[in-house]
């Protein structure tokens, strides 16, 4: 996969890493909300725990996004191919499109319960920060394939657009998790178009009525679509976490836990 190789390992993959530093730094020095666990405990989790999910990400679900969407430039199908815009257009749109898709996919894995058993181990993290956007279970990432496969196929995206929205939704992952305490009239207006730290920091809440909100990954405005956009809540009136979990699980506790009994929430 040349143009996978090309413009994510060389072009993305150090843009996501500076990006992740940079994070890491700021979110040390302009903390948002308060810890309540040892971070450096919880950094090295969820860095370990990552680790299958990041080589799933890069060995299978991004080679094979890209390999549906080259395949898929000889059917025709999805959006974009329908329209036959010109580039510049068809590449905005197909953008828009991916995005939208992936509001729907994570609305999907909070309202299905198989899904969310999975997805729930990213929430049980009784923290905020950027080591929680790689805080996936290797099986939501499994199950990520066909789920974002049929996203592909419904966008009609070429190879191109996918890598570099793929690179724009790490990168956007990574910056809404952070704990990174952005002035407030700044992350105001910056939240206008884009996910902010403040507006997914309520998806993370301990209650669930706040976590099923706040759904989008990059451009805000699909919860404002849709009305499940939420910003009332204070960030130090938030608990993040799920309150069936208020243990700092281990590594293998969060392998084990889409496989046991699930605890229903309020």
């Amino acid at each position: 996969m040349e143009p996978t190789r090309t413009l994510f390992d060389h072009f993305g993959v150090p843009i996501l890493v500076t990006l992740t530093v940079m994070l890491l730094i700021v979110e040390t020095l302009f903390p948002l909300r308060g810890r309540v666990r040892p971070r450096w405990r919880r950094v090295l989790t969820n860095a370990a725990f990552s680790l299958p999910s990041l080589a799933l990400a890069r060995l299978a679900l991004i080679p094979a996004l890209v390999a549906l969407s080259d395949w898929n430039q000889q059917w025709h199908l999805g959006i974009v191919q329908w329209l036959h815009l010109p580039a510049r257009a068809g590449f905005i749109l197909g953008f828009l499109v991916l995005d939208y898709l992936l509001y729907v996919w994570h609305w999907m894995m909070h309202q299905l319960p198989f899904l969310w058993r999975f997805h729930l181990v990213h929430h049980t993290d009784r923290d905020l920060d950027v080591t929680t956007a790689v805080r996936f279970h290797f099986g939501e990432m499994l199950l990520s394939i066909p789920g974002r496969g049929t996203i592909i196929l419904l966008s009609g995206a070429a190879p191109g657009l996918v890598l570099v929205y793929e690179i724009c939704f790490e990168a956007a992952t990574s910056f809404q998790h952070s704990n990174w305490r952005l002035p407030a009239s700044v992350e105001k207006i910056l939240n206008l178009l884009l996910v902010t730290p403040r507006m997914h920091g309520i998806h993370h809440s301990t209650i669930k009525r706040q976590r099923n909100t706040n759904y989008s990954t990059i451009f805000s405005w699909w919860d404002r679509l849709h009305g499940t956009l939420k910003m009332d809540i204070p960030q130090e009136h938030l608990h993040m976490g799920i309150q069936a979990y208020p243990e700092m699980l281990s590594i293998l506790s969060l392998l084990l836990l889409p496989f046991k009994k699930q605890y229903e929430d309020e």
